[in-house]
């Protein structure tokens, strides 16, 4: 597992046990199949979209915080997934 979060990643290490730490969402993205949202941060609401997308191996987004827009995504070529969202359709 890999992760990148701005504000919690030092309190979380002596927790979490075997994980790859990175120095921002793209190196964490970075040959991913899926990248999984778990907070709402800052630096997470204005990412890159094609800059994620091409730095990904998959096309996999899971958004646990609600944080994105499924249209948005879906345009930037990947499939998208919001915890707590009716499906339109």
């Amino acid at each position: 597992m890999h992760a990148f979060d701005p504000e919690g990643m030092e309190a979380a290490k002596p927790m979490l046990g075997d994980v790859t730490y990175g120095k921002d969402p793209y190196e964490i993205a970075d040959g991913a199949d899926a990248v999984v949202l778990v907070t709402e941060w800052d630096a997470f609401r204005a990412l890159d979209f094609r800059k994620l997308k091409a730095t990904m191996a998959g096309d996999v987004v899971v958004d646990l915080r609600n944080v994105y827009n499924a249209a948005e995504l879906a345009k930037s070529g990947f499939r998208y997934t919001a915890i707590g969202k009716a499906k339109k359709g």
